[in-house]
């Protein structure tokens, strides 16, 4: 007893020394790079086989500035490829395959995914800087159940829209952004493929592995040739799809002044078009809220993948009575975030996309300190090499700062306060962007009474950053219109005979 007793107490010991706040490391765990391959040179992929670029520039891995890959700038001609090839296969029989048919070319495409998720996810947080966690356990699901999703519904379009004849739309170009770049190639492509479209895609400029690594999935599942066409490049390769005279719809999620150009580009000429742009979101916190709860969902809706969302919860709303002990809990649990290594299981804030976002981020920050806000940024070793910013929180924000009022795309919060409901609504939409809010309270009534009259697309409830296919997601203003997801994501890639 005596020997049992005495090992007791020293374990009690090590436990109670181990146990003091703030004591507690994580080792290393690195998700391993081996289980993906990288060419060292990345053409085009039209009709079903790849075509040579002419010229090309480097993708990178924002964690070291590794140079991963040389990837085809595309052309005005390669683009006309892609685009005939598109016309081509949407007349040579997949916009009349039956809706049956081409549900189980979108089923297999989901399965693969879920088979080769690890892979997929690997690469996304390799090439985009986003943590390993993110990529494996919310970008990889998400875009596999977008394809479920859209299968289900490619052989009930007209029960869908009764008594109006749905018929594809023809051409699809899809431009989509670099802060979920797999996610958003799933979110354009699933849709557009259960209404009997063909696909030009371009992937953003420093975000194009995932799509060109989607394109052996598409080779499994036994896609007809010039279905799905993806063309790589920057601003200009994006150009010369929206220019292209046989483009019967565009796709765009982006900027909002790319946004702009795009509509000003299309006005008159009869082709469909939606746009999902920036946002401004209120997280708008009352004094009744489980505020343990909310700091969580705060730190979700803007620090989650380097703020880099377009509906990032920038803007928290606090009601003034409890303004004081939110901000010391947010404080406290920031101090907690590892910021880090992308492919490290442990790490919460990962890298920021690229050099011209980081010198972004750090200017808008700069002009929030000139302009008299308060910064706290916790404790945080950064490493030498890539872009890496430190999660940030202003307060003592005015609604007419910059830090307030422009789209950062970064881990920067800006606190404000509130002290009636109707306040709290006038502040929040004293914004151009209309893309999301959240509202944190335990009253039902309050929550429906906010979203009735909060000018957002979405609106969350005790939660933020919450995402399902089934659930249409876009926003109003200066955030872009048009639907993606649920029914709602059918309708731009249709058109009516009534």
């Amino acid at each position: 007893m005596r020997v049992g007793g005495g090992f007791v107490a020293e374990l009690d010991r090590q436990q109670h020394e181990v146990a003091v706040p703030g004591d507690w490391t994580y080792a290393s765990a690195p998700e391993s790079r081996d289980i993906v391959h990288i060419r060292d040179r990345y053409g085009y992929f039209v009709d079903g086989e790849w075509l040579e670029p002419a010229e090309t520039y480097e993708t990178i891995a924002p964690r070291d500035e590794e140079a991963l890959a040389a990837v085809g700038q595309g052309t005005p001609a390669d683009v006309g490829r892609a685009v005939a090839a598109a016309r081509n296969a949407y007349a040579d029989g997949w916009s009349s395959l039956p809706g049956s048919e081409r549900a189980k070319y979108l089923f297999r495409i989901a399965r693969l995914l879920q088979e080769r998720s690890r892979e997929f996810a690997v690469l996304e947080s390799l090439n985009g800087g986003k943590p390993i966690k993110e990529s494996r356990d919310v970008d990889l699901p998400l875009a596999a159940a977008h394809f479920f999703y859209y299968a289900g519904w490619a052989d009930k379009l007209e029960y869908a829209f009764p008594n109006r004849r749905p018929r594809p739309v023809g051409v699809a170009g899809q431009i989509i952004p670099w802060n979920f770049p797999l996610l958003m190639l799933a979110w354009k492509l699933a849709p557009a493929l259960a209404c009997g479209n063909t696909v030009v895609l371009k992937p953003a400029e420093t975000t194009p592995l995932t799509a060109l690594l989607f394109c052996d999935i598409l080779r499994q599942a036994e896609l007809p040739p010039g279905v799905v066409n993806i063309v790589t490049g920057d601003g200009r390769t994006g150009a010369a799809l929206v220019e292209s005279e046989d483009v019967d719809k565009i796709a765009f999620t982006g900027s909002t002044e790319v946004g702009k150009a795009i509509q000003r580009q299309l006005a008159g000429t009869g082709k469909k078009l939606t746009l999902e742009l920036g946002g401004k979101a209120a997280n708008i916190v009352f004094d009744d809220a489980a505020l343990d709860q909310a700091v969580e969902g705060i730190v979700n809706g803007i620090y989650f993948n380097q703020g880099h969302v377009c509906c990032a919860g920038s803007r928290l709303f606090v009601q003034e009575s409890i303004y004081e002990p939110l901000v010391a809990k947010l404080e406290r649990r920031l101090a907690t975030l590892r910021v880090g290594d992308p492919l490290d299981k442990n790490t919460d804030v990962g890298a920021i996309n690229s050099a011209a976002q980081l010198d972004r981020i750090r200017e808008l920050v700069a002009s929030g300190v000139e302009e008299g806000a308060e910064i706290y940024q916790p404790p945080c070793v950064l490493p030498e090499k890539g872009y890496w910013f430190v999660p940030t929180v202003f307060t003592n924000v005015a609604q007419s700062y910059r830090i307030a009022q422009e789209e950062i795309f970064g881990p920067v919060l800006s606190v404000l306060t509130f002290r009636t409901p109707e306040e709290a609504l006038e502040k929040a939409n004293n914004t151009p962007y209309g893309l999301s809010a959240g509202v944190w309270t335990e009253k039902g009534s309050r929550i429906l009474w906010m979203a009735q009259r909060l000018r957002a697309g979405v609106v969350w409830a005790n939660t933020f950053n919450r995402f399902d296919p089934s659930s249409p997601f876009g926003g109003y203003k200066e955030s872009g219109f048009g639907r993606e997801g649920g029914l709602h994501g059918l309708e731009p890639y249709l058109r009516f005979d009534e």
